[in-house]
Parts: structure tokens; sequence; C-alpha cells
């Protein structure tokens, strides 16, 4: 969530940035500076009576004693009649600070400077290309991954479907054992880089969900589960299944004051991840392209605003550092203003080529979401001058594993079977999968 303030002092900067994202609701930014305004004189006004009434206060003392019982009366009387305006002056600060919110709320991040113009994934510019030329597969091999998961009796789509649903597919054998093998190695790969690792419960409450975006913007996208108490009506449970670890690794630090000087702060963590994808549907989303439940290493970073974008860098070659050893062929993307999320300032995307489906595939997000997130998790610092100031926040997919085991299958597979890239073979014990 942005700031009043930063939005009071960047006025047309704000709107040029958003223009970016073609947001179409301009005027909650002259709302949102309107309605602090109206918060700004309503404070003011009951910052004055309540000085007059402390103030008549020890007045109605003093005269009481003189035996000036008249002129103590008359004083109270104005007393009584300014807590009266002050009651209405106090639900008109709740009401404006509640409505101020709201507006807030429906303003997305400010891009970042680099960040191109655009309104869908066409517009989206190639940051880097991470291949010499994209590979081509043999004719005796050359089966898209779910037909590969059939062939080698890995990944069991159908039964998933009985068990659940579409979008849940079912991982045995060498199958299971490679999506365990890549986990680890994603961990361990991050523990080398100095990020701490943590395992996070994998439902989170809505003060959670709202710190990192999640609410009010992406509700539809999360499953969500209630179980009401009692004749009331309340809530025992009122939990959300996350859509990634950043949800809960970013809230270790909802409202805490952390150390400068250990700043930046690494985390990562391995969860299993739940989205609804409403909508979903056809041939793009066949396979392990787009599901409702998969796994994924999370690399979280909290860094000083002075130094974010040298994280962001550090996470993009982190990510890098992955693919290559999987031997995959890649490009990283700036994502465009329309297709930048919500609470985002920056995101590269990383994509791998399917030599198979003759497609890219999204495999990671790394973002710097600047102030957005750390504003609404209260997340702050102490400076060198003694001021409290937002941190930074980051994450990055490092690496989301359903469309990493696709790509990993398709364009690994020989006549013989699918080879297992050098990197990951401690991690497998097997080298083929036949």
């Amino acid at each position: 969530m942005l700031t009043v303030s930063y939005i009071r002092e960047n006025t047309a900067l704000v709107k040029e940035r958003l223009t970016k994202r073609g947001f179409g609701q301009m005027d909650k930014i002259d709302e949102a500076i309107s309605l602090d305004d109206t918060r700004k004189a309503t404070q003011s006004q009951l910052d004055q009576l309540l000085a007059e009434n402390n103030k008549a206060s020890k007045e109605i003392g003093a005269l009481f004693k003189q035996g000036k019982r008249d002129e103590a009366t008359e004083i109270q009387q104005k007393v009584a009649a300014n807590k009266e305006t002050i009651k209405g002056l106090q639900t008109t600060m709740d009401n404006t600070k509640n409505a101020l919110n709201e507006a807030l709320y429906a303003i997305p991040n400010v891009p970042h400077e680099s960040v191109p113009a655009g309104q869908t994934d066409e517009d989206n510019e190639v940051f880097k290309l991470g291949y010499q030329a994209l590979p081509e597969l043999d004719a005796n091999a050359n089966l898209p991954h779910w037909e590969l998961a059939k062939k080698y009796d890995i990944i069991d789509f159908e039964t998933g479907v009985k068990i659940t649903g579409a979008g849940f597919p079912l991982f045995k054998g060498k199958g299971a054992q490679l999506k365990r093998a890549l986990i680890n190695f994603f961990l361990y790969e991050a523990s080398q880089a100095g990020y701490l690792e943590v395992m996070p419960p994998h439902l989170v409450n809505e003060k959670s969900a709202f710190g990192t975006g999640q609410l009010p913007d992406k509700e539809g996208q999360m499953y969500h589960t209630r179980q009401p108490k009692g004749d009331d009506g309340a809530f025992v449970d009122d939990f959300y299944l996350i859509p990634t670890a950043e949800v809960p690794v970013t809230n270790i630090y909802r409202d805490e004051i952390v150390n400068e000087a250990d700043f930046p702060i690494r985390m990562c963590g391995h969860t299993p991840c739940f989205r609804r994808e409403v909508g979903s549907y056809g041939k793009d989303v066949r396979g392990l392209n787009r599901v409702h439940q998969f796994d994924k290493v999370e690399i979280v970073q909290i860094a000083h605003p002075d130094k974010s974008y040298d994280s962001l860098h550090e996470m993009l070659a982190h990510v890098e550092g992955l693919l290559n050893k999987l031997e995959l062929p890649y490009r990283i993307l700036t994502l465009c203003g329309g297709d930048l999320g919500f609470a985002s300032a920056l995101t590269y995307d990383f994509e791998v080529y399917s030599a198979a489906q003759q497609k890219w595939l999204e495999v990671s997000s790394v973002s710097n979401f600047e102030t957005f997130q750390s504003n609404r998790l209260k997340l702050r610092f102490r400076n060198s001058d003694g001021k409290m100031q937002l941190a930074h926040t980051l994450n990055g997919s490092a690496l989301a594993l359903a469309r990493i085991v696709a790509c990993l299958l398709e364009n690994h597979q020989t006549a013989e079977g699918i080879r297992i890239p050098e990197a990951l073979k401690a991690y497998t014990r097997f080298e083929m999968i036949d």
C-alpha cells in the first residue's frame, strides 16, 4: 500500500507511472489526498477541543476552591458541549480513516522507472537470453511431458482427478523422487547463497494475506477455509491456503522493527502452493502447465531501501544459476506495466523453452515491492538518524516445480530415456528415467 504522504508529495509522478499499468481509477489518488485533508483538519479540531477541555477542567477545580461556583458551572457547560462536538468529530475521523484506507487499497504500487508501458504479456520486454540457440529434439524423442509421464509411469493425472480434481497431479516412482530431489537441490543452493531456511505454516490468517497484498486484490485466486462457531456466526478459524511461501515467510517480520545492521535479511522456504486459477482451461493448461497445487522454493529478502535493487539483481543471478545447472534454455523478461502484479514495483519473469511443446513456460518471478508490502506489514527499521523508516521487501521463485519438471522431462528426453542433469544426480541417485 502506498503511503498517503508519498502520494501527496509525488502526485504527478504517481499518476504518470500508474498510466503504464493502464490504471483506470486515477480519481482514487485525488480522493486519497482529499480524505487526508479532511483527516488532518478533523484531527486539528479534535486536538484544539481536547486541549480546551483539559485546560477548562483545571480551571473548574480552582474556581470551586475559590467559591466561584457560578463561573465553574458555566465552564462545565462549555466542556459538556465540547464533549458532544468531540464525539461527532471522532466519528468523522473514524469514517474518514476507513474511507482513506479503502481508497489506498485500490491503488496499486507505482512501477519502477524501468518498467515498460504496455497492457498484456505481449508487451513484456526481453531483458536477457540464457541460451545460444533454441534446442531441437530428435524425431524419436519429442513427446510432451504428459505423454512422457504416462510412458515412464511417473505422473498420474487421471488418479489425481479421481482423488481431488483437475490440476492435482499424482507423482510416483521416479517422478516423486525427481520432485523431492529438485526441492532438496533448490534448498541447498539457497542455503549456500546465505538464505536462512524456514518451514512456515501452509495456512495464513487474513492479516497475513493482507500484509503481502494477496487481499483484497487476489481473493478469488486463493482457497479459503472457514469454520463457524456457535449460533453467533463467529468463526473459530478463518484461514487461506497459501498461494506462495512469500506470504508466511514475509509475514515473519510483520509489526517488527529490524536492525539496520541486519540488512539484507535472507530467508527461503519450501511449501506446497495452492491457486484456484479461476477460468483456466484449454491446451495451455494441459499436464503440468497450470495446476492448482504445486511445490515451490521461495527466496525472500528484506533490504535497506538504498540497496534493494542490488538485492533484486543478486536474486536474478541466483535463479539464473539454478537454470544453468539444470541445463535449461531460458530467457528473462521485464514485465510491462499492465502485466505487473498489484504490489510489485518491478518484476522479472524467467521462462524456460519447452522444445517438445515449442513454447515458453514461466518458471519464476523475481520482484521488488519497495515499501508497498512493508507499509501494510508495518515492517520498519531505525535509520542512522534515529528515524523510523519502511524497509523494502523482495521475493522470487527459486524455483516452481511443476513447470520445471515439465521442462526437464521434455528438454532432456532421449530415445533411451530422460537424462538427469549432472548437478541433480547427487540428489536423484539415478542418472536416467527409463
